[in-house]
């Protein structure tokens, strides 16, 4: 009994430990890399093309790709998307909508969640007499929610589109700290007369700022849980740098019944790290993605990006990237599609299964 409870007591405060480093690291001054859950992705379809569809996005998705393609809609859309992460440990899930309001302009909404559920909370399992009581554990999520609120409208000159992107960020820890964001993003599309597509997409324009509030109480309760841990508060607040995308796609048509759709996408943080083309400036991440379409009903889908420079042991430099394969079917107005992607790069086998669906309104005329 005694050998339980050291071990418990060492679980318990391994738990909390973890729990104070991470509150230390989501929580500095100025964060390059907050709201990282908001650069994942959506749409099975993008995913299994490396997230390589910022010119030819045209549907309910393109809030989140691109909001200037909302124009594109000709009816009401739906879309859904779950995958889990991680073994299964972490859930992300999203839904999106999306309707013309006329023939020059649309508007869409759409929710990310990324969590954690049902995390043991032990800080009260030992009680000051050093006793064992199960009762005293309860359940805790840490879960990141994203709302994006987009509109879109075409511009005078033929094949030239913008949208917008207002988010609202909500990133909760159970009840020890939880915070609120807010951001901007800007995008346009332009189309050639040869059906050459062009696009660009601007994340966080404004910079996206986070505002956290800190359980001082919960987070002195921790503390205290584990013997030398005297921290203080972290900083409460979060500033996200902002983010282009480019990308160029052509869609070829093959004897009628079979297409081609490639693009390539160019991802520019502005910062120094390491994607492969990095300057004290920006950085830059190239992405391909292809999809191959027969009758306009099944597709197969491929792509490569997340290319970066990786220093090894003996201190050579080598390049990792992350692939990515799909498949979709789609029938009059509703779209399935399956997406089996690399979450870091080709060395680490953590692959995860991604499901979507997408239903156009036009199948209930």
């Amino acid at each position: 009994m005694a050998y339980l409870q050291k071990e418990i007591a060492l679980k318990t405060k391994l738990t909390i430990l973890l729990f104070l480093l991470s509150v230390s690291v989501f929580s500095q001054a100025v964060r390059k890399y907050s709201n990282e859950f908001m650069n994942i992705g959506v749409d099975a379809a993008a995913l299994g093309m490396s997230n390589a569809v910022t010119a030819y996005s045209a549907d309910v998705n393109s809030g989140y790709w691109n909001p200037a393609g909302l124009v594109h809609l000709e009816d009401k859309q739906l879309a859904l998307m779950h995958s889990s992460y991680f073994e299964s440990i972490a859930n992300y899930d999203y839904i999106g909508f999306a309707m013309p309001i006329d023939d020059r302009s649309a508007l869409g909404i759409s929710l990310i969640r990324f969590a954690v559920d049902d995390i043991l909370n032990t800080t009260q399992l030992i009680d000051d007499e050093g006793n064992i009581n199960y009762d005293r554990i309860s359940l805790f999520s840490t879960a990141d929610y994203g709302v994006t609120f987009s509109y879109a409208r075409k511009l005078p000159l033929d094949g030239l589109n913008y949208g917008i992107n207002a988010k609202v960020i909500r990133r909760v820890i159970g009840d020890f700290a939880s915070s609120w964001g807010f951001g901007l993003d800007a995008a346009i599309q332009f189309e050639t007369r040869d059906e050459w597509k062009f696009g660009i997409m601007a994340r966080d324009i404004t910079t996206t700022f986070n505002t956290w509030s800190i359980n001082e109480e919960a987070f002195q309760t921790i503390q205290d849980a584990v013997e030398g841990q005297n921290q203080e508060l972290p900083e409460t607040t979060e500033i996200t740098i902002p983010k282009v995308q480019f990308g160029v796609a052509k869609k070829f048509i093959i004897r009628h019944d079979y297409s081609l759709l490639a693009e390539v996408d160019l991802n520019i943080r502005f910062e120094e790290n390491n994607d492969i083309i990095s300057t004290s400036f920006a950085s830059i991440n190239p992405a391909l993605g292809l999809e191959f379409g027969y009758i306009d009903m099944i597709y197969l889908r491929t792509g490569v990006g997340n290319f970066q420079n990786e220093l090894q042991l003996d201190d050579q430099e080598r390049v990792s990237f992350q692939p990515s394969i799909g498949v979709g079917f789609k029938y009059k107005g509703i779209q399935v599609d399956y997406a089996f992607t690399d979450i870091g790069d080709q060395s680490i086998a953590l692959y995860s299964n991604v499901f979507s669906l997408k239903i156009d309104f036009s199948i209930f005329r």
